[in-house]
């Protein structure tokens, strides 16, 4: 059995994928909120990409949770997790061959290539420091109602929520648990 989610209330729907085919559409209905949504059966090429490269060993002393991304496109409810590692993590729209190495998987027309960058490092007593800058991008990096302009520096930290485009996306720091892993583990 698969489980979806709703993109407008979160509801969990359940179905049996060995009925359907690799590559066939499917449309379901939400039973709480009766919004009609769509899937594509089969795994996307990017995450096929990014499985490969999770499998590939870690350099001597790299902590292998570094924090991640929580991206919910506004627009398009569509959400994925973005794991962030040590050094730059230059975020951006998925392009083959673009070389970014925190792709996001998205139609978001107003998300550049390489919109922003986060940079992990950590501190001498090992906490981890996040901080954000822009790509430069053409429709700017927001922190709250704040834009970063070029050569702007910005701290975050667990909770900050940034916006690229029409997509917003929540830093969830190292060692800090996420709401989607606290529900389900209920």
């Amino acid at each position: 059995m698969k489980r979806v989610k709703c993109p407008k209330c979160d509801q969990s729907i359940t179905f049996d994928e060995t009925r359907y085919q690799e590559g066939q559409a499917l449309v379901f209905e939400c039973p709480v909120c009766h919004r009609q949504f769509g899937i594509r059966m089969g795994a996307s090429k990017l995450m096929a990409t990014r499985k490969d490269e999770r499998n590939q060993p870690l350099e001597d002393n790299t902590p292998s949770d570094c924090g991640k991304l929580l991206v919910i496109e506004n627009v398009f409810h569509y959400k994925q997790t973005l794991e962030l590692r040590m050094g730059d993590n230059v975020i951006g729209r998925y392009v083959q061959g673009s070389g970014i190495n925190t792709p996001i998987e998205t139609v978001d027309p107003s998300v550049d290539t390489t919109h922003c960058v986060i940079n992990v490092r950590q501190d001498k007593a090992g906490r981890f420091i996040y901080t954000l800058r822009d790509g430069p991008s053409g429709t700017g990096t927001f922190v709250g109602n704040t834009i970063l302009r070029d050569n702007d520096r910005l701290r975050i930290e667990d909770g900050t929520i940034i916006t690229i485009g029409a997509t917003t996306m929540i830093l969830r720091a190292a060692g800090c648990e996420d709401e989607e892993t606290t529900a389900e583990s209920r």
